[in-house]
């Protein structure tokens, strides 16, 4: 096993590196947050995945270890390969999806192109202990115990709005006084939005 690649960074592409290593060229497939964390220096070093299958010898880099270990979590649910969960950390940062499992939010994870509803469930379900041992990541953000604020939400989201726009107008609704009744939060909430 390939646990990780220290070389000259000969290209440098959003969805692959080449790195060069005692003369050998390797192709590494990475996701945009390795990308954009992957600075256009000669040296690289990259925690790597190989992943062996009957067709195809395929190597995975992340720039850090806790990304790989979400990513290799990720491929351990059904429903989810190597490229979904390759998407899943292009689009989001892996304290997203880690927060996101951690917190049982399925719309975030149901967000990523080619994971459906059931998959998002499966995958929280499965994975919703495993996540919270990962380390480098940093704390979890708590799920929202303030039931005004979920019921607002609620009652924004029966209105025809977005989740997302709702959560936006509530939690600025919400700034000066966190205390506010439902129905105040509404109110500011509708302001905004």
């Amino acid at each position: 096993m390939i646990t990780h690649l220290k070389g000259k960074l000969v290209e440098k592409h959003p969805t692959h590196v080449v790195i060069e290593c005692a003369g050998i060229g390797y192709f590494v497939n990475i996701s945009l947050n390795t990308f954009s964390l992957i600075r256009d220096e000669e040296q690289l070093m990259l925690y790597t995945h190989l992943q062996v299958r009957e067709d195809a010898h395929t190597l995975f880099g992340f720039a850090q270890p806790s990304e790989r270990e979400i990513f290799l979590l990720l491929l351990s649910v059904s429903g989810i390969g190597a490229s979904i969960a390759r998407t899943m950390l292009s689009s989001l940062t892996p304290q997203q999806v880690r927060d996101a499992i951690a917190n049982g939010d399925v719309a975030t994870i149901q967000s990523v192109k080619g994971i459906g509803a059931k998959t998002a469930q499966r995958a929280i379900l499965d994975l919703k202990d495993k996540v919270l041992k990962i380390q480098d990541i940093g704390e979890v953000s708590a799920p929202s115990n303030n039931t005004n604020k979920e019921e607002a939400l609620s009652a924004l989201e029966v209105l025809g709005f977005v989740r997302k726009q709702a959560e936006k107008a509530v939690d600025k609704a919400m700034i000066d006084d966190p205390t506010r009744s439902v129905e105040d939060i509404i109110k500011l909430a509708l302001k905004n939005l």
